[in-house]
């Protein structure tokens, strides 16, 4: 399933790149039950290559039993999220963010829209109906490909993080590479955003006020702020030079329902792409901050899926977020 070569243009509506055989999602695929790899994997032996966990969110799976596969909530009341469809497929699910700091430092002063990718996801899952557990992530190309960085120095620099940690997935779980391919990226790859703002004496009363409404006008339209990194903060307390940024950070999205639906019910390999990643920075003594994420749809496409009812809930979100922006105050860019 996850190396057919696709030959065929997706709909006109979102094709624009394309690319017949471009590699999408690397997973390595042990014919076992590799939790337990995984685990020391991700929380004992990553840093050894760079790369730093941050937010892990373990078995997400076993959340989905309780929201969606339980009639009866803890206190005897009927659950209002019981899925009348509920089947649990999953026997593992996790998103475990990580990011190589030491080697994004330069990039990002010179390509900030990689925050849409960084951290990303070294993701694991396990279907009940087969002993393979699949570890992997997006290929770097793909990565940088949805945020538009085309110069070539760059894009070296950033693949060249890629070869150790795919080693030590190889070292630490084995199993068989199994790299899957796309024909076609949408037109639209990326949302972004900017939000001119009176520049305050201290520039942390903006940005907590800014800050703790983002987060609030998100959680009322059920999403979950699955992560935060300021890595502006990270390099600071590094003494590594970000001058050029006043503040650049990034917060992991993720809405449940649409993960359940997409994970739970037939893609867990979606979730390569999971949470997604929304970058926002301030250039050194500006009053604009600027915001970008990878479109959803840049899922269907790189994953060729073709279920109709997960495709509109992927669009349902790229118009949602970027309402939910605009009410922030964000003109789209």
């Amino acid at each position: 399933m996850l190396i057919k070569l696709l030959k065929t243009t997706l709909a006109l509506s979102i094709a624009a790149t394309i690319a017949f055989g471009a590699e999408a999602v690397r997973f390595n695929v042990v014919e076992k039950n590799a939790e337990k790899q995984y685990n020391t994997l991700v929380n004992e032996k990553i840093e050894s290559i760079g790369f730093i966990l941050s937010d892990p969110h373990a078995r997400i799976n076993d959340a989905y039993k309780v929201k969606y596969g339980k009639k009866v909530l803890a206190n005897g009341k009927p659950n209002p999220q019981f899925d009348s469809k509920w089947v649990e497929r999953l026997d593992n699910l996790g998103f475990f963010s990580i990011a190589n700091d030491e080697a994004l430092r330069s990039l990002l002063l010179k390509a900030p829209e990689l925050g849409g990718f960084s951290p990303f996801n070294l993701h694991v899952y396990k279907n009940k109906n087969e002993n393979k557990t699949y570890v992997g992530h997006i290929v770097p190309s793909l990565m940088l490909d949805i945020v538009g960085v085309k110069d070539k120095a760059i894009r070296s620099e950033f693949e060249a993080m890629f070869p150790a940690l795919d080693e030590l997935v190889q070292k630490e779980i084995g199993g068989k590479v199994e790299i899957s391919q796309y024909s076609a990226l949408p037109a639209k790859k990326m949302m972004k955003f900017e939000i001119t703002f009176d520049r305050p004496a201290d520039l942390e009363d903006y940005l907590d006020e800014f800050q703790e409404g983002f987060e609030e006008a998100f959680e009322e339209k059920e999403y979950i702020i699955a992560g935060f990194k300021n890595f502006k903060e990270a390099y600071d307390d590094a003494d590594l030079e970000f001058d050029k940024y006043d503040a650049y950070f990034v917060y992991s999205l993720c809405h449940f329902t649409y993960s359940y639906n997409m994970f739970n019910k037939g893609r867990p390999d979606a979730g390569a792409f999971a949470p997604c990643s929304m970058y926002m920075y301030i250039e050194k003594d500006s009053n604009k901050l600027i915001i970008g994420m990878p479109m959803l749809r840049t899922w269907v496409a790189a994953l060729n899926i073709k279920d109709k009812v997960m495709g509109k809930s992927v669009d349902d979100l790229d118009a949602e977020i970027i309402q939910i922006m605009k009410s922030l105050g964000a003109k789209e860019i």
